[in-house]
């Protein structure tokens, strides 16, 4: 066998794996009008329309209207929905989907670099739009992305995709958006190794602070300079100061996030979210008055501290709404990439411990958009933006009612087929279980 067959061979052994497991081909450009008509449309902003009419074209929403009040003619392919739900395509923040895929597989894993401090480390060109775990996001409603690098003080910079594309270019919908700093914690957990239990002060907990303020006031004084030699770390950082990027902080504690909002206003940072904020209650004057919003911890976990309510974590979107912070919604945690798909729940559970559905909503839509800034075109149904949309036959943010038949990325109609749908009706087959109709 020639030496040139010998490669061809091998190379074709290495890629037909990954023709089989790749996902469906991404949706072409909307080619005509679509009209949908009596559908329920929540429109994200906590508005109704019961009985809706909503018309795109060429990707954008160009009617939305209450069908019972309107002579609007119907334009191109109509679906009629009777009886089901529209909604806005859920949005999932500070998510590492597309950047891992196998936690057990080093080699599929590509969300952190290694140093301490690395703002310039993009996750945008690491994202991969082929990924089995981000096609499983559809079927749930969870359209959109923010996809986020990790590890170290200063995580990287992240950027916003949608979630049926070809390639990272294809995807992107803001690209360098924000950058994602791990605040220090002022307690931490003893060596349980040496038998020390529970937590005990940080004693370099100021130290911590003080070395990456410097950091910050470095990059600042880097900006207001012409330097003899490039820092692609501090140009990274720019944003921060002009208002162009956010800045995302983890942080959880009362302290944490008091000491955090302090030091980053007298720094003149712009835009300024909480991650986390599971304490965010403890201040949220300050953060109302400073319009400093939070993506809340998962909602469906665990108290943080053994004399909380057991239910704090459920009733905190509530709390937090009602003292006029702005809230959103993330998924990060154990599982992550997989549990973005539960998105819709986690507002599902906020429902269910005081917030209305269309607050709840909000959560996963309006509010997200608005914090990451794409808000112009994503998070509501209105005129002019997007229509980036899905139908589901029952209640979208019920895990009985979630049932999306229809789904729609910049007005092109998206593939709901996963390789986790293709194996429910593989085994309903075996078992004779009768499938729901799309």
């Amino acid at each position: 066998m020639s030496t040139n067959i010998k490669n061809t061979l091998v190379a074709f052994l290495i890629y037909f794996p990954l023709i089989v497991i790749a996902q469906q081909t991404p949706a072409p450009k909307q080619q005509q009008p679509v009209t949908i008509v009596g559908a329920t449309a929540h429109l994200g902003n906590g508005k109704i329309i019961e009985n809706s009419l909503v018309i795109f074209e060429n990707g954008k929403i160009t009617t939305v209207a209450n069908a019972t009040l309107t002579e609007q003619p119907y334009k191109g392919t109509v679906i009629k929905a009777n009886g089901m739900h529209l909604y806005p395509g859920f949005i999932a923040p500070v998510t590492t989907l597309g950047l891992a895929e196998i936690d057990a597989v080093r080699a599929t894993r590509d969300f952190r670099e290694i140093s301490d401090a690395k703002p310039n480390v993009r996750s945008i060109i690491a994202y991969n739009p082929e990924s089995k775990v981000v096609e499983t996001m559809r079927p749930n409603g969870v359209l959109l992305a923010q996809i986020t690098p990790r590890g170290g003080a200063i995580s990287g910079t992240s950027s916003i995709v949608q979630l049926d594309a070809w390639n990272w270019e294809d995807a992107a919908v803001k690209i360098d958006d924000g950058i994602h700093l791990n605040w220090a914690n002022s307690y931490k957990r003893g060596r349980w190794w040496e038998g020390e239990k529970g937590f005990k002060p940080n004693k370099d907990y100021d130290k911590q602070i003080q070395s990456l303020l410097t950091y910050f006031n470095q990059a600042k004084a880097y900006g207001n300079t012409t330097p003899e030699k490039r820092n692609e770390a501090f140009e990274a950082m720019q944003g921060l100061f002009d208002g162009t990027k956010r800045l995302y902080v983890y942080a959880n504690g009362e302290k944490e996030i008091t000491d955090a909002v302090k030091q980053f206003l007298k720094l003149g940072i712009k835009h300024l979210i909480i991650v986390g904020g599971y304490e965010a209650y403890k201040v949220a004057p300050l953060l109302k008055d400073n319009n400093i919003p939070v993506l809340l911890k998962r909602v469906l976990s665990l108290p943080n501290h053994q004399d909380d309510d057991y239910d704090l974590p459920f009733r905190l979107p509530k709390i937090l709404t009602d003292k006029g912070v702005l809230v959103g919604f993330q998924t990060m945690g154990g599982m992550e990439r997989m549990n973005t798909r539960n998105l819709p729940f986690y507002a599902g559970q906020a429902v269910a411990y005081g917030m209305s559905k269309e607050e709840a909503l909000k959560c996963i839509t309006s509010n997200t958009a608005k914090i990451l800034g794409i808000d112009n075109q994503y998070g509501t149904i209105e005129e002019g933006k997007s229509a980036t949309l899905f139908l589901s036959k029952g209640d979208a943010l019920d895990m009985k009612g979630n049932l999306p038949v229809k789904a729609f990325i910049d007005g092109r109609d998206i593939s709901l087929e996963t390789h986790q749908t293709q194996l429910w009706k593989k085994f309903s087959k075996k078992y004779g279980i009768p499938v729901n109709k799309k």
